[in-house]
């Protein structure tokens, strides 16, 4: 199955560290970030699952539930929590879902043959409260990922979904937007009173005032 931009996530129930999940249900009405891992007790995502519990500020100030997925099982997910809190100084406190079965894995499209026909790639879904997949992201066992960008690409869905607006390359939050070329001039002017640059008739760009 190759999931895509837009696509309602697939729903699954399976057991995980924090119980029995029903995916959809425990999204609840927030954002999601479902990322997959290799295998248990293995040195890159050890530093990852460590990374992710750090955040947690940073999850909670944008209401994003991360939920990490390996295909060892749930009792394999208790003891390897035990070493993730020793050597990265954050216990994990959110949920690990078990998928020896690789139902899950296979459902998300998370095992890549080519790579390794027995481990799940580094995949990241980030997926909004409407439970529609708005980021995709595949990282290879190898490398481990950059949750700061991952952090930014929300920002970025965050804000654009609020305003007629796209955020140009490396932009970081407070940093100047885009005008959606959807947008007349007239409209933009309405939308964006305090003006804009016109660089381009289809490149403009705006400094937004703070949301109230």
């Amino acid at each position: 199955m190759t999931i895509q931009l837009g696509q309602i996530a697939p729903d699954f129930e399976q057991d995980s560290t924090h119980g029995q999940i029903r995916f959809h249900d425990w999204i609840g009405s927030s954002w999601a970030v479902l990322f997959s891992h290799p295998k248990n007790f293995t040195p890159v995502c050890t530093t990852e699952l460590g990374e992710v519990a750090r955040l947690r500020p940073e999850w909670d100030k944008r209401d994003v539930k991360p939920i990490g997925l390996s295909v060892d099982p749930v009792e394999a997910h208790h003891k390897w929590e035990e070493d993730i809190a020793e050597t990265q100084g954050h216990a994990l406190d959110f949920p690990m879902i078990a998928d020896p079965d690789g139902r899950v894995s296979k459902l998300y499209d998370m095992i890549h043959p080519e790579s390794d026909p027995t481990v799940t790639v580094r995949s990241v879904f980030v997926i909004d409260p409407s439970r529609k997949v708005r980021l995709i992201l595949t990282y290879p066992p190898s490398t481990g990922r950059n949750f700061a960008e991952i952090l930014r690409a929300i920002d970025s869905l965050q804000l654009t979904d609020s305003r007629s607006i796209a955020t140009p390359v490396n932009w970081k939050p407070g940093q100047s937007v885009v005008i959606s070329p959807k947008l007349s001039d007239e409209e933009a002017s309405r939308q964006f009173p305090q003006g804009y640059k016109t660089l381009k008739p289809y490149l403009r760009m705006v400094d937004l005032q703070p949301l109230k």
